[in-house]
């Protein structure tokens, strides 16, 4: 599983890269490509969309490559990750388009923090109808730590993590997503996930495995955008732990985007805005940190 996922990050890079250094050309890039919308070009990321391949009957091939703010993630995203210490977000995609309303798509993502050589390497794969203002996308995708052996030798808490889980090894979830475009600059985003992390061999939480559930809502009209996403999490029922699988640990995190006219963008909201769940060490160990965390971050484009 890591040996193809490695390939097709090293595969990528390249593209990850255009899109890093110079962000700005990317987005009229991309504006230069979505201008021709007749002839079937899509944009596939908000950074770059280049196509690569496209057929007599309407089917092509595109690829993307992005980079997003650090600390910042997507509206539907089923893992949190922290926005202290966080890096940029890197992504590059393959998208198929089988028909006009059909699409398939395949991509990696990375997410790293600052001065710390911990990341989280993600996968995903997965196809998107589109019948007018509405769309409807199904994927499976995976994340994994890129130094999971190291971990274990490091004080918890030491290093960043996800989902407020120093221990965090690897996950996979099914993941739905759906829109609906209220008009041509306005929209409504829903997203759900399911899935499951299994955190180091090792870990003070005394527990292998936890089962999560996410659920998202975002709108956004012009520049201006928000999301609010809900996660539980629990021990998986059957397997040995110190806590019990009628244990749950629930957040919700809030957040506004304004991307502002010269290729900036400001972001505000907060992690764990509600949760339950104590983030004090209880006597079966550490539980995960759901501390209330507001953030103000502004990005610029060069």
């Amino acid at each position: 599983m890591r040996r193809p996922l490695a390939l097709a990050v090293t595969l990528l890079l390249p593209l990850a890269a255009a899109g890093q250094v110079l962000p700005g050309v990317g987005q009229r890039m991309a504006g230069d490509l979505l201008a021709g919308q007749g002839d079937g070009i899509a944009e596939v990321s908000p950074g770059v969309a280049v196509p690569l391949w496209r057929g007599a009957d309407g089917r092509e091939l595109m690829l993307g490559s992005d980079q997003r703010p650090a600390g910042s993630q997507a509206a539907d995203a089923p893992l949190a990750f922290g926005v202290i210490g966080a890096g940029p977000v890197a992504s590059s995609s393959l998208q198929y388009r089988l028909s006009p309303a059909l699409r398939a798509h395949a991509g990696v993502t990375e997410h790293g923090w600052i001065n710390t050589p911990y990341r989280v390497l993600g996968s995903e794969v997965g196809a998107t109808y589109s019948a007018g203002r509405y769309s409807l996308g199904l994927s499976m995708g995976a994340d994994a730590a890129s130094n999971s052996s190291r971990l274990p030798r490091v004080l918890p808490g030491a290093l960043p993590g996800v989902n407020g889980l120093s221990a965090f090894g690897s996950s996979t979830q099914l993941n739905a997503r759906g829109r609906v475009a209220l008009d041509a600059s306005s929209g409504i985003d829903l997203g759900a996930s399911v899935g499951r992390i299994h955190l180091l061999p090792g870990n003070l939480m005394g527990v292998d495995t936890l089962d999560q559930k996410a659920l998202s809502f975002g709108i956004d009209r012009g520049p201006l955008s928000g999301s609010l996403v809900g996660r539980v999490m629990q021990p998986t029922a059957g397997i040995p732990g110190a806590y019990s699988p009628d244990r749950r640990w629930s957040s919700i995190d809030f957040g506004v985007t304004w991307k502002l006219p010269w290729q900036g963008q400001l972001s505000v909201g907060a992690q764990n805005l509600w949760s339950s769940g104590s983030p004090t060490n209880s006597p079966a160990g550490p539980e995960p940190d759901q501390s209330r965390t507001p953030y103000v971050q502004y990005h610029q484009d060069l």
